[in-house]
């Protein structure tokens, strides 16, 4: 058993001197001899000069990489505890400089406390999944949150008086004016942690409480997971496998920001590549690399809008166009063109269901028989937590959810929920999959849309269908154990 709190201090800023801490640790240290965990063989001379310029033996052990980085992420947090609490007392005001891809394992017990705060922050932020990270100013404090599975949590709250230099120390990394704190900035970063390279997003914003920054995680090693693997299932995945074979249309995928529409899209994309076809995508930004398909980001001060790229995309010879988004009835009707003219569009869209993205394109002034010749699919998605495998127990649902759901549908009166535990971070939930809702475009439907129907008569020839609703994929996943009542309302209400 390991307790990383009892290392003595010279060991401890002996090991943070090293800028290769990502290769090995130290985990003990008992009668003259120091424990060191090692991640690769080539780190055994590493442990050998730790050991030797601490006046110690070395007993050296090879580990697991999740061994190590846990391990790792718990000595980091606890070493560096003590530095940010004194450079919140100090207001330390150097920021540092930033190199290209600077490694977060990388920095060094010299540096700032501010950077190793931000650095470390981020580090674990990249480690635990986190989409985004907030930093934010109350009246009396400084607040650093994740958002984890969709929902943000606070993991550290830091003297007020770090505000201003973390805010600093944020700009400096994502290249913005350190001096303007009056107007909202927008910033990059580029950083590696672990071999691997992670790009990040930046907004700042002033507030009352001083600015705030949020900071949008693009992890461009993710792996890109089958369509099953997302949670589509069933008949879903019949209608939506055949519209992606159709050689030309357009497939809409519909819902709000973070909803999984981009990564959706991409397994698609997964299942379509091959070395025949040309595929082509314009986001904004570009938040996957797939091998095979060629990716350009949106660049308005170039000129390089989702319209203006369509049109470009068109003298390239496409079969596949994948659009980040239709923001306007510019992007909309190029896209529509381009679907008409032998080509495959992929496009997201933000309503609330699949219905409502065909009425959003006719009140965007579209002509009726474009939008019905042309598109082949409607979708909604949403993600919704899974209950943790590892406390997951039953429980009673509560008098007030069941109502909600309404007492006609025959649902049990218990449910699968995780309790709370270390390996959920103890949230009751680890990981999403998405609930779907898919509308087929075939003649009937068309018809409707030619005839600019409401919504209402979209959504009853849904039902007509037997096409099941994003609320009733849900139901079935809680009858599975795995999600909640109460996780399906809090995405589907509306």
């Amino acid at each position: 058993m390991i307790n990383l709190g009892e290392l003595p201090e010279d060991v401890i800023r002996a090991y943070l001197s090293f800028p290769q801490r990502n290769e090995f640790l130290p985990v003990r240290s008992a009668d003259g001899v120091l424990d060191v965990w090692v991640l690769r063989e080539r780190a055994y001379p590493l442990a050998d000069y730790l050991a030797w310029s601490v006046d110690m033996r070395v007993r050296t052990r090879l580990t697991s990489d999740s061994e190590f980085y846990a391990a790792l992420e718990q000595a980091l947090t606890l070493w560096e505890e003590e530095q940010v609490h004194k450079a919140g007392a100090e207001e330390e005001e150097d920021f540092g400089e930033v190199g290209d891809n600077q490694d977060l394992l990388g920095w060094s017990h010299d540096d700032a406390p501010i950077v190793r705060l931000v650095n470390k922050t981020l580090q674990q932020a990249i480690t635990q999944g986190a989409s985004d990270v907030h930093f934010e100013g109350q009246a009396n404090a400084f607040l650093v949150r994740f958002r984890l599975d969709g929902e943000l949590h606070l993991v550290r709250s830091l003297d007020k008086a770090l505000q201003s230099t973390v805010l600093a120390r944020i700009k400096v990394m994502g290249d913005m004016d350190v001096a303007e704190s009056r107007a909202p900035q927008d910033g990059r970063i580029q950083v590696r942690l672990a071999q691997k390279d992670v790009d990040i997003r930046v907004s700042t914003v002033p507030t009352l409480n001083g600015e705030k920054a949020v900071l949008r995680i693009l992890d461009r090693s993710k792996t890109i997971l089958s369509l099953p693997d997302l949670g589509m299932e069933d008949q879903d995945l019949v209608h939506f496998r055949q519209a992606i074979s159709v050689p030309n249309g357009i497939i809409l995928v519909t819902g709000p920001t973070g909803s999984g529409k981009t990564t959706s899209l991409y397994a698609a994309l997964s299942e379509l590549v091959e070395e025949a076809r040309n595929i082509m995508t314009v986001e904004d930004p570009v938040e996957y690399h797939l091998p095979g398909v060629n990716q350009v980001q949106v660049n308005r001060a170039a000129g390089v809008t989702f319209a203006s790229a369509i049109r470009a995309f068109l003298r390239q010879d496409p079969d596949i166009l994948l659009v980040g988004e239709v923001r306007d009835q510019e992007t909309a009707s190029t896209a529509i063109q381009a679907s008409l003219t032998g080509h495959l569009v992929l496009t997201t869209l933000h309503t609330n269901d699949a219905p409502t993205a065909i009425t959003r394109l006719l009140e965007m002034g579209l002509e009726p028989f474009l939008v019905a010749s042309s598109m082949t699919l409607a979708m909604a998605q949403r993600l919704v937590r899974v209950n943790c495998p590892h406390c997951s127990v039953e429980v009673p649902v509560d008098r007030a959810t069941m109502e909600l759901l309404g007492k006609d549908r025959g649902l049990r009166p218990v449910q699968q929920r995780g309790k709370g535990c270390e390996k959920c971070l103890n949230t009751g939930f680890k990981g999403r999959r998405g609930i779907y809702e898919l509308m087929p475009v075939d003649e009937e439907l068309r018809s409707l849309i030619i005839q600019k129907s409401s919504v209402d008569a979209f959504a009853d020839y849904r039902r007509a269908r037997g096409l099941r609703t994003m609320l009733e994929h849900g139901l079935t996943l809680v009858e599975r154990g795995l999600t909640t009542y109460e996780e399906i309302l809090r995405v589907t209400r509306q």
